[in-house]
């Protein structure tokens, strides 16, 4: 990954690591790239998330890109994978979406797809990044009748709701599901997919203030969504996270249903089905390894990739799977998608639902997670704790310590300036023991932000 974007995009704190300057940069460099470069008039959708700093992003973009001549597709509060549907569906050159996912308000970000609604290779980040650096290229600005126009192009959201109901084989009638909208992109589409499909809708978290984007809402808070299905007496609910890229459900006790899970029920689904292309499933090393032994048992295959979406994705396009995921919600389904989407995801498992004639409960009563812990720990340098001696001896210490009972994952996390550790052992305290011995010998080299 370049100096500026990750695994998921450029992103960091708004205003700050990312500011409207770099936002009008990477505008700029687009319109041109895709239009002055190639002769023609480039194409681009733009949409955003509901965070305060997303609408001057959004400007700053719109009008970077109108100066190169570019015509700017203003999606306004969407999700990310519309944008790579809307992107894709009317062949534009390439689609943008402002949005730091499930991070807080005060972080945002820019994800770009290419025309096939994929996110745009390495060579393509690495040249916009010289440029935000450099201004290499030298880019014109355009004038006269040569200058882009801004379009409002709501109709092509719309257009995305219509996608969503049309992938649904079944009527939702008489289901009671609830819906975390995390105060994000999903406010203005999860409702009405799920009305349209007749289901009696129980929303929440669908009131954005410009500040309340996941907070204590949403796929990473879903203690709320838990409580609330209970309450309610709910059939199923579903979480999204701040750009409805990830879905985590809920089942009708008001247990967590989480990636992995869902990876189980659907790839059982789909190979039933005749859908699961080689019998294999895509996952990351994140994944509880309760879930391989569980996909063992069905016959199922399964690879595991680097942690990021993008990672699962290019498994999946490089061996033509149709399923794939992330324990953290993200759900690729080749078929429909080119990214992670969390209201497909949730119309799947809702179909799943009733093509089995059962509760979501009872799909993944045979898959018993194995006790996994893992804690984000706030640092200054990510490389430097990867690369200290006493993190690393105490990671093969703890590995050691565990044996063949479990198993210890630390990494950087492609999207914040954060280390995930995590462990895997026959008891929740176990991992608690194991995790704190690692995030305290962070602490003592003088690596830990907080």
């Amino acid at each position: 990954m370049g100096k500026y974007f990750g695994t998921d995009g450029f992103r960091g704190r708004a205003g700050d690591a990312l500011n409207s300057e770099h936002a009008y940069k990477i505008g700029r460099f687009l319109g041109w790239y895709f239009g002055k470069k190639q002769g023609k008039k480039a194409k681009i959708a733009i949409g955003k998330d509901t965070r305060l700093s997303s609408y001057m992003l959004e400007y700053a973009l719109a009008s970077g890109a109108a100066s190169s001549g570019a015509y700017v597709y203003m999606l306004h509060v969407t999700t990310t994978p519309s944008v790579s549907y809307v992107t894709s569906s009317d062949r534009l050159d390439c689609g943008i979406m402002i949005s730091a996912s499930h991070n807080k308000y005060n972080d945002n970000g820019i994800k770009i797809v290419n025309s096939d609604g994929e996110k745009i290779d390495d060579d393509l980040i690495a040249e916009i990044e010289r440029y935000i650096d450099l201004g290499e290229p030298t880019i014109p600005f355009e004038a006269d009748e040569k200058i882009g126009r801004i379009i409002d192009f709501s109709a092509g959201r719309n257009r995305y709701i219509g996608y969503l109901i049309s992938s649904c084989a079944h009527s939702f009638k008489d289901l009671r599901i609830g819906l975390d909208c995390a105060n994000g992109g999903a406010h203005m589409i999860a409702k009405s997919v799920f009305d349209a499909l007749g289901a009696k809708t129980y929303v929440i978290n669908a009131s954005p203030n410009g500040v309340n984007i996941n907070d204590n809402a949403g796929s990473t808070h879903i203690e709320g969504l838990c409580a609330y299905v209970k309450r309610n007496s709910l059939d199923v609910a579903f979480a999204f996270d701040g750009d409805a890229d990830r879905c985590i459900a809920v089942d009708e006790n008001g247990n967590v249903i989480n990636g992995d899970h869902i990876l189980y029920i659907l790839s059982k689904e789909f190979k039933k089905k005749g859908e699961l292309a080689k019998d294999t499933v895509v996952t990351t090393v994140m994944s509880n390894f309760a879930l391989y032994k569980a996909l063992e048992r069905e016959g199922i295959k399964y690879e595991a990739t680097a942690v990021g979406d993008r990672y699962v994705y290019e498994s999946m396009m490089k061996n033509a799977y149709s399923l794939g995921g992330e324990q953290s919600g993200h759900i690729i389904i080749s078929k429909y998608a080119t990214t992670g989407d969390g209201i497909l995801t949730a119309i799947k498992l809702t179909e799943t639902m009733i093509s089995q004639k059962t509760t979501l409960s009872k799909l993944c009563a045979s898959l018993v997670m194995m006790p996994q812990i893992t804690e984000n720990v706030s640092v200054f340098d990510k490389d430097a704790v990867m690369n200290n001696p006493s993190v690393i001896k105490k990671c093969e210490d703890v590995k050691h310590e565990l044996s063949d009972s479990g198993r210890v994952l630390i990494r950087k996390s492609g999207t914040e300036n954060v280390i995930r550790v995590m462990v895997e052992a026959e008891s929740y305290q176990k991992c608690k023991e194991c995790v704190d011995k690692i995030v305290i010998t962070i602490a003592k080299e003088g690596l830990c932000c907080e």
